[in-house]
């Protein structure tokens, strides 16, 4: 009886490398760190458009209708004014920008800075939810197209070693196309999750704080075990120029056959990416020092999303020598 030999299996794609090898390419090529430094410096001292007055509306109509006036529902609408007014007091609408799933990473559209080292920002006040809305969507589209750009340019400086603008120039229109194909599908997705959610919250809100925070919690944890399988659905866009449902379907796969190590990577990325964004915050934003802070966290998020471009690519040339390797396998197995 012939013995089938067994071929050695390819060796899988290494973190640590993709790790190492997403900051040595951006620190040979520093100019890409300009895109989020700029937009965390026009956040930080650019004009901020605001929501105060239009939210502190809306809690006003809210207040005003029928069956708020019972004693548990007042306490509660009371908790609920003073976080929603906490927030508008911060939130800078131009933040939007910073869009998801492809965009231009920034500290300040989390940190939401009122004051800065020179004199107060100049706030622009929107009056209406129907211009607040046409706001947000503008915003959306501009830091979609403006993210598929930079990512282009990060793929490329990571994966090629040199940026080529002509390629840069050919890739972007069709890159943000399918990056808009896919935040439409990701949208949609994240609706028909968020509907029966918030239903649930709302009603746990009634039911006091306590039973509240448990309920974001479990809906938060139900979102992300959802949504982690979509976690490369972008990377083939950039990668391998796949158009938008493949490069889904081939994220969810590489996923699902590299389920530790891209556990690992996730881990990795928010921990280090987190953690940083910490220390980035500890200067006031008064202080000149912050722009310390936006320069790190420019070179550490640029760094990490090469990191990741580096990874997919590795891990799916894995995937397929693996998958041709079975299939040489059994038809080995057949003919024997």
């Amino acid at each position: 009886m012939n013995t089938i030999e067994q071929p050695v299996s390819p060796a899988k794609p290494s973190l640590t490398a993709a790790l190492m090898a997403g900051f040595d390419a951006i620190a040979n090529h520093l100019g890409l760190i300009l895109f989020p430094f700029t937009l965390d410096v026009f956040l930080w001292f650019g004009p901020h458009l605001r929501l105060k007055k239009l939210v502190e509306e809306v809690i006003n109509q809210i207040e005003s209708l029928p069956g708020i006036d019972t004693q548990q529902a007042a306490s509660a609408m009371q908790l609920n004014r003073e976080v929603w007014l906490v927030i508008a007091e911060r939130f800078n609408l131009f933040s939007v920008f910073r869009s998801f799933p492809v965009g231009i990473p920034s500290l300040m559209a989390s940190r939401q800075p009122l004051l800065t080292p020179l004199r107060p920002p100049v706030d622009w006040e929107v009056t209406s939810v129907g211009i607040a809305a046409g706001w947000w969507l503008i915003l959306t589209i501009l830091g979609l197209v403006a993210g598929a750009f930079y990512f282009v340019l990060v793929a490329q400086a990571s994966l090629n070693g040199k940026v080529e603008w002509r390629k840069v120039v050919e890739q972007w229109p069709w890159s943000t196309l399918q990056v808009l194909y896919l935040a439409l599908f990701l949208g949609a997705l994240l609706l028909a999750i968020s509907i029966p959610g918030s239903c649930l919250i709302t009603v746990a809100t009634f039911s006091g704080l306590g039973v509240a925070q448990f309920s974001f919690l479990l809906f938060g944890a139900l979102v992300l075990w959802l949504l982690f399988p979509l976690f490369f659905s972008v990377h083939g866009i950039f990668t391998f120029q796949y158009k938008m449902w493949a490069s889904v379907r081939q994220g969810a796969r590489l996923i699902r056959m590299t389920l530790p190590k891209t556990s690992l990577l996730f881990l990795s990325i928010l921990v280090i990416s987190e953690g940083l964004d910490t220390l980035w915050r500890v200067p006031d934003e008064k202080s000149w020092l912050s722009l310390v802070g936006v320069a790190g966290h420019a070179f550490i998020a640029t760094s990490l999303l090469a990191a990741s471009f580096i990874y997919y690519r590795d891990a799916s040339l894995w995937v397929q020598r693996m998958i041709q390797q079975a299939i040489l396998v059994e038809g080995k197995n057949i003919r024997a």
